[in-house]
């Protein structure tokens, strides 16, 4: 069992390290947009991006980062619907209403894992109990597609509910959120959302893409793995200013007996990057349903 101390709960807001300090940089006051926009979005911004957004200098670059924020966590880009900020701001408008505690209900403990992984699959609750502890009723909530179950506890019997702890892999779930991880959302359930891995090689002026073979089928009967995807890095440099955002397509084709034991298929894509410090914020979209969509953020110095 994993116990997570109430008191600690900005882990959840701002990092999945541990509650860190207020970055040492400065800051400008942010235009109406911008202030409408963080107030429900720091939420699941990861720490990368909060260091991006803090760092930006006017209202323009700000616009510009709330467009590519929620464009990164579309499930679906080649649609005109935006399926995980339409299903964002409901989950926070649901919060605001279901979960006051004497403030907006998005920053209470059941108010932010609602909106970040939705209603439980299972919901259980305890008026009567033999914790001493606690004064009033004690909540479970349970959500199978990450084997995860939540405590919830009314300790001082006054309606205020405390996160008390946790079962399951608790960190990945909300890292996965955080990136645009879809699988929570309606008719993705039975996606995946793969790690993957890139690396910069300076030589020979191309990120080198890493992406589990098991993110991949075959095609039934053929033995044969096919698929095209699309790669989209957003580029941003160490003053939190996006210098490129780069797309570019693959297609792959390879016979499972080619493969053997290769646990990791790699790609490589041109581009030539200047010296310098960057986060490159990179987005696998699989056009087949093997891959769907992943997304992770890396640190890199040339």
């Amino acid at each position: 069992m994993k116990r997570l101390v109430s008191g600690m709960f900005c882990v959840l807001v701002f990092s999945l390290a541990g509650c860190r300090i207020a970055e040492k940089f400065p800051t400008v006051p942010l235009d109406p947009e911008s202030q409408k926009f963080y107030q429900s979005a720091r939420l699941i911004m990861t720490s990368e991006e909060s260091k991006i957004f803090n760092r930006l200098p006017d209202a323009a670059s700000r616009k510009e980062f709330i467009i590519d924020f929620w464009a990164k966590r579309d499930p679906d880009p080649y649609t005109e619907a935006n399926e995980f900020k339409q299903e964002f701001e409901a989950r926070v408008a649901y919060a605001n209403k279901r979960f006051m505690e004497g403030g907006p209900g998005m920053n209470t403990d059941r108010g932010r894992i609602y909106i970040y992984m939705g209603p439980p699959d299972k919901f259980e609750e305890f008026q009567t109990h033999d914790d001493s502890e606690v004064r009033g009723p004690i909540l479970y909530w349970i959500y199978y597609n990450f084997d995860l179950l939540i405590e919830f506890a009314d300790e001082r019997g006054d309606g205020r509910y405390r996160i008390r702890r946790t079962e399951g892999d608790f960190f990945r779930a909300m890292e996965g959120m955080m990136l645009g991880d879809v699988t929570s959302y309606g008719e993705n359930k039975k996606r995946k959302f793969y790690d993957f891995q890139l690396t910069y090689d300076s030589a020979k002026k191309e990120f080198v893409i890493s992406v589990p073979a098991k993110a991949f089928a075959f095609e039934t009967g053929q033995g044969l793995l096919k698929a095209e995807l699309d790669f989209e890095l957003y580029i941003y440099g160490n003053d939190g200013k996006k210098v490129d955002r780069f797309r570019t397509s693959q297609s792959l084709e390879k016979k499972e007996a080619d493969l053997g034991s290769a646990k990791m298929l790699t790609f490589a894509l041109p581009y030539d990057l200047k010296p310098g410090q960057y986060y490159v914020d990179a987005i696998i979209i699989g056009r087949e349903e093997s891959l769907t969509k992943s997304r992770k953020i890396f640190e890199i110095k040339v």
